[in-house]
């Protein structure tokens, strides 16, 4: 990255990595201290709700609690795709089989394209798989009203993809095809996942225990075991859980670029980091992911020291180092910016900044 950075994020590098404290040291403990309160309150606040007589009190109490707890659990996923190959490898196992499968999100369907969203080659093109302007484009009506028609429809799309898995194997192309085009958690239909020997073990190995999720559940309710309600019941905590993931990527970028291949200073200058307590940043931005601008000049920090480090940089950063910039007033003020139409800015800010 040495020749595509700007010398004020080599600095920031260079403070960090020169700390006394090991920043990147990964806390076992916390991992799963987080993943296994988030699992047991999200699926315990899931059964009250699932359980309960349609809008009666606890089911309506229930409700938001369960949304809440499960995007939080659904969201370490992210921490999951950031992991190396040989890294807490029995937590991943764990995630997957208690979580993934069970929310039909499991990592080999994310890990690939949010590491593509990260790289120079793909950040900020109209290929990126995470840049909300590619699905939705500002200040159109229209544009605004599709992508909710899509965040909408995603769950069952989802669902869909997994039950008919068996029939991606009924002919090679069809099989390829779904490997590069539909085995990604994304939004983006421009996105084309390049496919390793180990993804094709990975996808068919998490695939068929994800079949085998969405037969019981189209089981249980033909077996009589549970009413046909419940399918209605987990597409609602689906579709509300999901939405909660986009409300967040509106406010994880600026989403500036022109489309072109940004150099590196214009990637993290499009990038967010929040520390204010309002409440929406609490809300949509679990396990301190608001320090977004930080995390993509660092993917490997640890999710529970980027507050630590964020802080560490601005005590010991120069005052007019542009990283100090990254830092916005908080999720409401960045995330309405996708209702007004703007021409691209980005590249001339970060020659500025630089």
């Amino acid at each position: 990255m040495a020749t595509a950075e700007g010398g004020w994020i080599s600095d920031v590098r260079t403070t960090l990595r020169n700390s006394e404290t090991d920043f990147f040291q990964h806390r076992i403990a916390r991992y799963w201290i987080d993943f296994l309160l988030s699992a047991v309150l999200a699926f315990s606040a899931a059964t009250v709700f699932l359980s309960w007589p349609i809008l009666s009190w606890p089911q309506i109490v229930a409700f938001p609690l369960a949304v809440f707890w499960l995007y939080r659990l659904g969201s370490l996923v992210h921490e999951v795709a950031h992991l190396s190959q040989k890294e807490m490898r029995l937590y991943k196992v764990a995630w997957n089989l208690v979580a993934g499968v069970t929310m039909l999100t499991p990592s080999p369907f994310f890990t690939t394209h949010h590491r593509d969203h990260h790289s120079q080659r793909l950040y900020g093109t109209p290929q990126d798989p995470e840049y909300v302007v590619n699905v939705c484009p500002p200040g159109s009506f229209l544009g605004i009203l599709l992508y909710l028609v899509m965040v909408l429809l995603f769950p069952l799309i989802v669902f869909l993809r997994f039950f008919l898995s068996p029939l991606t194997f009924l002919h090679p192309r069809l099989r390829e095809w779904t490997l590069t085009h539909a085995s990604s958690l994304t939004l983006n239909w421009r996105y084309v996942r390049r496919i390793t020997p180990e993804d094709r073990r990975n996808i068919t190995m998490v695939e068929l225990l994800c079949w085998s999720r969405t037969c019981g559940m189209l089981g249980f309710v033909l077996l009589g075991f549970t009413p046909w309600t419940r399918l209605g019941l987990l597409y609602f905590l689906g579709a509300s859980t999901f939405l909660f993931n986009q409300m967040r990527q509106l406010a994880d970028h600026h989403f500036e670029s022109d489309g072109e291949q940004l150099d590196f200073d214009a990637h993290i200058m499009d990038s967010c980091n929040y520390t204010s307590r309002d409440f929406f940043t609490w809300l949509f931005f679990p396990f301190s992911i608001r320090y977004h601008a930080l995390h993509h000049i660092f993917p490997s920090l640890p999710y529970h020291n980027l507050r630590a480090a964020h802080e560490y940089l601005i005590q010991h950063l120069p005052e007019d180092s542009p990283y100090r910039t990254l830092d916005q007033p908080g999720w409401l003020p960045i995330a309405s910016k996708i209702f007004h139409r703007r021409e691209p800015q980005l590249q001339l800010e970060a020659k500025k900044a630089a």
